[in-house]
């Protein structure tokens, strides 16, 4: 493996990982999208409007630690920061297998996403097989990740479109 292909490999890899910590914070229905118990309010299998109405009540409630019915700059990055820290925690429960409180080179590769092995990635990104990645090739990784992801749309509830 040439000193080139080590450096873009070197790029791509934390780039493809953090592409999957919004996939990785999703709690059991993801984040953003509370498991389905957790807004069947009644226990009947089934969601009415009021359930939801009431679920989406309830995190605005938490998250506007204020009382004043709007969120502000600090209590959003407040609530995206526990949400970061919930994230972390279930992380490192789950691949900190020594449990010393840190995650190891080893313990960060059980954390790859499937098909994470860099050679496979490498080889995916480089579309036309030519052994290197050009900006191109780079840019539509990158745009197919943001679209996976829902990167520029808005989500979650009370979403509201402006079209």
């Amino acid at each position: 493996m040439s000193m080139k292909t080590a450096l873009l490999l070197g790029l791509l890899i934390p780039v493809g990982f953090a592409a999957t910590l919004p996939a990785n914070a999703m709690g059991p229905g993801g984040e953003g999208r509370p498991a389905f118990s957790d807004l069947d309010a009644n226990g009947d299998g089934s969601l009415t409007l009021e359930e939801l109405q009431s679920a989406h009540e309830t995190r605005m409630a938490e998250a506007d630690t204020d009382g004043d019915g709007a969120l502000s700059r600090d209590e959003l990055i407040a609530r995206a920061t526990d949400r970061a820290a919930q994230m972390i925690d279930r992380q490192m429960a789950r691949f900190d297998d020594n449990e010393d409180g840190m995650l190891s080179a080893n313990e960060l590769d059980d954390m790859r996403p499937r098909g994470g092995d860099p050679e496979r990635m490498f080889s995916r990104i480089d579309a036309d097989g030519d052994g290197v990645v050009s900006e191109a090739e780079f840019e539509e990784v990158a745009q197919g990740m943001g679209r996976r992801h829902g990167q520029g749309q808005q989500r979650g509830w009370g979403h509201r479109s402006n079209g």
